[in-house]
């Protein structure tokens, strides 16, 4: 499947991108693109993109990363809404929750509770073990000679 993403160009500390028609398979870092479609500048915010040649790519049937339909949206090329392209890891606010109430359930036999029994460990003594005095080899039996 086609995709139309950003490939990062520049050096350190100094990023441009490459707005590049590549297959999904290909790694960003590979260099390998079928067509350079714009650039963009997010130090100068400047954005040069070829509208036609994007639409075109979209309507048959690629795919723009989640960073860069962001950015079609804010130059006015395509319509719709922004995607989150923010890690999931994010912990969303927390939004007030209205107290709950607390119905009473209906009245039953009282449960019967058995006390627990604590049980305290005892020291218990270990037997010594005496080791056996190493038995003494018994002489062999010798053979009468003939």
């Amino acid at each position: 499947m086609l995709s139309i993403r950003l490939q990062r160009t520049g050096r350190k500390h100094e990023t441009t991108f490459r707005v590049v028609l590549t297959d999904s398979k290909n790694s960003s870092k590979s260099g390998k693109f079928l067509e350079v479609l714009g650039s963009y500048d997010p130090r100068k915010e400047t954005t040069q993109i070829k509208a036609d040649r994007v639409k075109h790519w979209l309507s048959v049937g690629a795919k723009a990363s989640g960073t860069l339909h962001n950015l079609l949206l804010s130059q006015k090329i395509i319509t719709g809404k922004k995607v989150n392209v923010l890690p999931k890891k994010t912990v969303p606010k927390k939004e007030e929750v209205a107290p709950v109430e607390v119905v009473a359930a209906p009245a039953a036999a009282p449960e019967v509770v058995a006390p627990v029994e604590v049980v305290t460990p005892v020291a218990v003594p270990t037997p010594e073990v005496v080791e056996a005095p190493a038995a003494q080899a018994a002489p062999a039996e010798e053979t009468p000679t003939v």
